[in-house]
């Protein structure tokens, strides 16, 4: 086929720069436009120096025609942006992959619940596939609107899924214990995430509720058939980029959870999963194993032989959480190889 023609709406912050980062190398694409009203004018790779010779566009404002021109966009912009331009990009007849959140709730009370907005489109809302692809390859083949799921919920619900689908834990009583490095605060500056700020010291923050608390809830609650019940911690760490996801879960006698193989049932329900590495059982996967890297790594752990399941799951953030992801999306989206483009070995050290 000839190459998809991509563009990229709000390309300088991390998810735009990792867009391009992994797009540039991509064999199938070629990249037509990158947006930022702030930065318009200014070349590329002037930003960005790391795209030197690879990238050799210059940010450009916003231009519905030369949009329209593209077989996919992507939204790299803040919450509530893509849901004020996506209706006339998809009567063109172009694919369009939002980084943010606006297309990821499927209710639109509690998106304006959560994100203290009313939803533009609830109409396009409807039909928007929620782009993790271990649960809907499928839907999102046909799509022509997906909403590529967050960084914390993407480590959460591939850790937790193999157990909710085979009805072997309390799904009343999930504990998503999450960590994340300070880029996924986003590029802004920020007093909390400089540097003298966020080294050497580690926090928990929005306990009382994280906006992607109902994400992660919606999506296992799909897969149970039913809501569950989960309390989700999100902690900053001091380091760039990475998610370490600490999850745990009671097996119960109802669903026979105590005498499951659990090491045979994840490696079994990501068996054919590209970007899900279920680790030897005894591993603990490292945040630096992923770095720069679209996979998924897990292990699953029962301490003591007891009725808790602790699972272990690492991303980076920008890549599997995001980016990466939004480029699997893609590929599916267009019949590609699943990976293209996207085979990269994580960065060690």
């Amino acid at each position: 086929m000839s190459s998809i023609r991509a563009g990229i709406v709000g390309g300088t912050g991390y998810t735009g720069v990792e867009l391009l980062r992994l797009l540039a190398a991509h064999p199938d694409v070629e990249l037509l436009t990158i947006t930022s009203r702030s930065e318009a004018g200014t070349p590329v790779a002037e930003m960005f120096p790391n795209l030197r010779g690879h990238v050799d566009l210059v940010f450009s404002e916003p231009d519905p025609a030369v949009l329209r021109g593209c077989d996919v966009v992507f939204f790299a912009t803040p919450n509530g942006v893509a849901m004020t331009q996506v209706s006339e990009l998809l009567e063109a007849g172009v694919r369009v992959i939002d980084l943010a959140a606006d297309f990821r709730l499927q209710d639109p009370a509690e998106w304006r619940q959560w994100y203290g907005l009313e939803h533009a489109c609830p109409d396009i809302l409807a039909e928007a596939v929620y782009g993790l692809p271990e649960v809907n390859r499928e839907a999102i083949a046909g799509a022509r609107l997906v909403a590529n799921p967050g960084c914390y919920p993407t480590a959460a619900q591939l850790g937790f899924l193999p157990l909710i689908e085979a009805g072997l834990v309390d799904d009343q009583r999930l504990v998503a214990d999450c960590k994340s490095g300070v880029s996924g605060a986003g590029r802004k500056a920020a007093q909390g995430t400089l540097l003298a700020e966020c080294a050497e010291s580690m926090k928990a923050y929005a306990v009382p509720g994280h906006r992607h608390l109902p994400e992660i809830r919606q999506g296992l609650s799909r897969v149970a058939g039913h809501a569950v019940g989960l309390t989700f911690v999100p902690h900053l760490t001091p380091m760039i980029r990475g998610i370490h996801a600490t999850l745990y879960a009671h097996l119960t006698d109802a669903g026979n959870g105590l005498n499951a193989d659990l090491q045979a049932l994840y490696a079994s329900r990501y068996a054919d999963s590209a970007f899900v590495d279920v680790l030897p059982a005894g591993s603990h996967p490292e945040t630096r194993s992923v770095r720069g890297a679209n996979v998924c790594r897990i292990a699953v752990h029962r301490p003591q032989d007891g009725d808790v399941v602790v699972v272990l799951s690492v991303i980076d953030n920008l890549v599997k959480g995001a980016s990466g992801q939004a480029v699997q999306n893609m590929n599916i989206m267009f019949g590609l190889d699943e990976a293209a483009g996207l085979r990269g070995i994580a960065l060690v050290p």
